[in-house]
Formats: C-alpha cells, structure tokens, sequence
C-alpha cells in the first residue's frame, strides 16, 4: 500500500550524512510509490553549495524537499526555536493534505510527532538512530555534573521511553541496541515504576515494534571488481603512495568516538612483525595529534601516509589496503552505533580489524569471517593480531563482499522500510 509521509530529519541532505544516509532510502521508496515530503535543517554553507543538487535529486523521483535554516546560535535556545519552527510547518503541510504517517529521524524531530499523534492521532515512526542522550554524555557535549544539562538528560530519558511505548514503529540501527532496550524494562533499572510482570509486559509490547536496519552501503560505489590497475597506479603516483609496501588502512574522521591512540598501538606492534607495513589514513582531518603521538612511539613520520581523498577516488585508494582498523571508544550509547565504514570496508573485500563492545560490529565481522575482532585494546591483543596478520590478509574478498551484501545493502534496507511503512494504520 502506497502511504503518504512526513520525513523529519533535524540533519541537513546538503550534509554529507544526509547524501548517504539519508537520500538513498527516500529515492528508493519513492521510487516504490510512497509519496514523501522531506523536512530538513540545513547550514549555510553546504546549502549554498550543493542546493541545486540536491533539488535535482530529490524531483528525480518525486521527492518533495521542503528545506529549514539550521540555527546554530544560541545553544538549546536555538534547537527550541528550530522545533517550534518545525512544528508550525508540520501543522500547515497536514492541514493542506494530511499525511499518513511521519517518519521521524533520531529524537529531536520525534518531540514535534509525538505531540501530533497524540493531539490528532497521525501515526510515527520512531527511527532512532542510536540512544541520542546517552551519547551526549558519552561523547562529553553534557556534562551531568551541570544542573542545565542533568536536566535536559532526564527529560530526553522520559522522552525515550513515550517515542518508544507510543510510536507506531520503531528502527534500531543494531541488534545490540535492541536488547538493551528490552533490558531496560526487563530489569527495571531505568524508567522504574509498576512490578516485574508490568515492565515485562510493556517491554514485549515494544520489542514487537523494532526493526534493525543498520547503516547500508554503497555497493556499487564500493566495489574492488571497479578498480582498474591504472586507477591505482595513477593515484599512487599523484599522493606518493609506493606501491611496493604493505599497508594498514583507515578510512574516516578520527573525533570524538575513535580511538586514534590505540589504532596507532596497534600499528607499532604490527611493524615490529612487518617493518615494511605503512599506516594509510584517508581522512580530512588535521593529523597533527596523531603525528605528534606517532612520533612519542618512536614511528617515522614517513611511515603515516595521509590523503584527504575526493570520495570518487576513497574506493581505490581502499583497495591498496592489506586490511584496515577501526577501534571505536566502547561507551554505552556505542550499544545501539553501526559504523558505515564497516560496510563499505566489507563491499571492497577488505578485512577489519575492530574492537569489541559496538553494536553488532564484532558479531558481524564472526559471522561473515570477515576479519579480526580485538577483545580489548591491550598489547596482548595487538600481538595476537601480528601473530595472525598473514591469516587476516589472506581472507577471501569474495567472500568478504557476499557478507557485505548480506548485510549492508541499500536494496535490503529500503524494503524493509517499506514493509513498515505498509504495516502502519
């Protein structure tokens, strides 16, 4: 059954995050029928840049984008005012025609649905996107030792618990994040209130409402069978890579969530097995925290290769990489995280080396064979890692792709976003 709906989504399509995570789901189920309204947040200058290009994609398949301005300034004030703003537009667009459901993207967007379905009954689904107050904290944005941001904590934590006891359904990006959802009725230890068998009761009534759909790839963009031999000859000579050494990969921001300190631990133990190994890094970001710790472990500076790739050239530039590592800090909001590079890594047949404790990443890389899993990020463990690269860097491509296409692909995510959109009543 072909539905109309609401996309709220408080991140910008002109962002890099809305291109790839974003779009590709609403062109897909565009393209199925559905008839969606896009409302986004976007920032000044991507919007400048990339406006057009964006429009055009969207009445490709028939997409109706209805774009907001971003504001920034001054914090929590600003998001209110964006809110209000939201749900003005909201409230008219419904008016005109009204729509079948709202698809809301992570929570704040998910405070304006909340409010409609409860005052007009318009259906939502929650798409959580990962335990959005928790990562506040984790990621140190809230400090709880403020009496402010304690309290904006609790009332995202009730809020959780209304999106998910009401919304009509829910995405969980993680079967990890699923299961401590559940435990958080289950053992009573969060929202409170009721006896055992009524938490249990509630818990059931939510857990049938979740889906997983993790972060899809881009299968076709991320594919080694694409890469010519004089693509990555070409590109070894414009960045210097030498194609007569071996090389360990990362692909991606180094901020707030990832272990660059470790990731670099893993490297100097994995240089004393193999001194010709190099540390390939594709990323925008200013490498000088990571140079200087390099250095303190007494690593050349000529050993870091860094490329701030153009995304049309990152799929060749992957496929110089022996295997690639991403160590990511295993907080408690990393329960319910699904790290896009892990598919895209998958689709190019490479093999990961991650640590445990985020999302289904560790469970993914044992169930496809697709890599190597460090329980801790300890010495003991990088050793292990060394004592088994030759094992890790031999495993089949093919292979490693078939996983990723099992598990990563737009096609799949999409369909299953349409079945939920078809379920709602």
């Amino acid at each position: 059954m072909q539905k109309r709906v609401l996309y709220l989504t408080y991140d910008g399509l002109t962002d890099p995050l809305g291109q790839s995570q974003i779009l590709p789901y609403l062109e897909g189920l565009s393209e199925r029928g559905h008839r969606i309204t896009i409302l986004s947040f976007e920032k000044t200058k991507p919007f400048a840049r990339l406006e057009n290009t964006i429009q055009r994609r969207c009445k490709k398949v028939g997409l109706e984008w209805k774009p907001l301005q971003y504001t920034k300034n001054p914090p929590i004030l600003s998001t209110i005012k964006d809110l209000q703003r939201l749900e003005t537009e909201v409230r008219d667009l419904h008016g005109q025609e009204p729509f079948d459901l709202i698809h809301c993207r992570s929570y704040l967007t998910s405070l304006v649905a909340l409010k409609l379905k409860r005052e007009k009954g318009i259906p939502f689904l929650f798409d959580m996107r990962g335990f959005y107050a928790d990562e506040r904290v984790d990621g140190k944005i809230w400090n709880l030792t403020n009496p402010l941001y304690k309290r904006i904590y609790d009332y995202f934590k009730i809020k959780e618990r209304d999106f998910l006891e009401q919304a009509d359904a829910i995405v969980s990006l993680t079967y990890e994040g699923k299961r401590e959802i559940e435990n958080w009725y289950v053992q009573n230890e969060l929202y409170g209130g009721g006896e055992f068998m009524y938490n249990y009761d509630r818990a059931l009534k939510v857990q049938d409402k979740i889906t997983i759909i993790p972060c899809a790839s881009d299968l076709d963009h991320f594919d080694f069978r694409r890469i010519t031999d004089n693509k990555k000859l070409w590109l070894q000579a414009v960045y210097g890579i030498d194609p007569s050494l071996e090389y360990l990969g990362y692909v991606g921001s180094l901020g707030t969530w990832y272990m660059a300190n470790e990731m670099l631990d893993l490297y100097k133990v994995l240089l004393q097995k193999k001194p010709s190994l190099r540390f390939l890094i594709l990323s925008h970001d200013d490498l000088a925290p990571l140079r200087q710790r390099a250095s303190s472990l007494g690593i050349p500076q000529s050993y870091i290769v860094h490329v701030a790739a153009e995304r049309k050239d990152v799929p060749a530039l992957m496929s110089l990489m022996s295997a690639s590592v991403f160590f990511i800090l295993p907080a408690y909001s990393k329960k319910a995280s699904s790290p896009t590079k892990q598919g895209e890594l998958m689709a190019m047949g490479i093999p990961v080396i991650c640590n445990a404790g985020v999302g289904d990443s560790a469970d993914i890389v044992e169930k496809f064979g697709s890599g190597w899993v460090v329980k801790n990020c300890e010495e003991e463990y990088y050793i292990e890692v060394a004592e088994n690269w030759d094992k890790i860097t031999l495993l089949d491509k093919i292979q490693i792709r078939i996983g990723a296409k099992d598990y990563f692909s737009l096609e799949k995510g999409i369909n299953a976003y349409g079945d939920i959109y078809c379920r709602i009543e």
